[in-house]
């Protein structure tokens, strides 16, 4: 099931969520809810508190994103960490569900091993690059309430948060 995502500025996305302390069916529920959310918004990235759930949740599919005729690749992350990064970095023109229709560069280390849970309570550890480490960081960013125009100089940050607030109000307006 398609779940709403919330846009910025809303307070739930700048709050740092709960671990989960044990998987249940409803959690492995939520991750594919989350997965045929962000393939249907379309994204490659969603984190939990996007959807308005306070949860230690993200799930990304950067296949498509490095190639066209790629599989899908769907990861959902539980407790997701970074336990280790590389000290080079990359630049990747970022954007945001949850701040659609804006870009911007963001410097993040080119390499990132994570650990996390699978949906079936499996402790798993990749080192990633590319795409895949910026949306991986990208993504536990929004578990910690930190977003990617958090990474911006703060007149830009601003001018994107005005743009969101208005875009926010038309699209009330649409639904009222």
């Amino acid at each position: 099931m398609q779940r709403p995502i919330l846009i910025h500025p809303d307070p739930r996305l700048k709050k740092v969520v709960a671990p989960v302390p044990d998987l249940s069916d409803e959690l492995r529920v939520l991750a594919d809810d989350m997965l045929e959310t962000m393939y249907g918004a379309p994204g490659i990235g969603l984190a939990a508190p996007q959807i308005g759930v306070m949860t230690s949740l993200i799930v990304l599919d950067c296949a498509k994103g490095t190639d066209e005729a790629a599989a899908p690749r769907p990861l959902a992350m539980f407790n997701p960490q970074i336990v280790a990064q590389s000290d080079e970095t990359s630049v990747y023109e970022e954007g945001c569900l949850s701040i659609p229709e804006i870009f911007a560069d963001v410097e993040r280390p080119a390499e990132v091993t994570v650990e996390w849970m699978d949906p079936n309570g499996n402790a798993q550890r990749e080192t990633f690059d590319g795409l895949w480490a910026t949306c991986v960081q990208h993504e536990i960013d929004h578990l910690n309430g930190k977003l990617f125009i958090d990474y911006l100089k703060p007149l830009k940050r601003q001018m994107i948060t005005r743009k969101m607030v208005k875009l926010k109000k038309e699209r009330a307006r649409e639904a009222g």
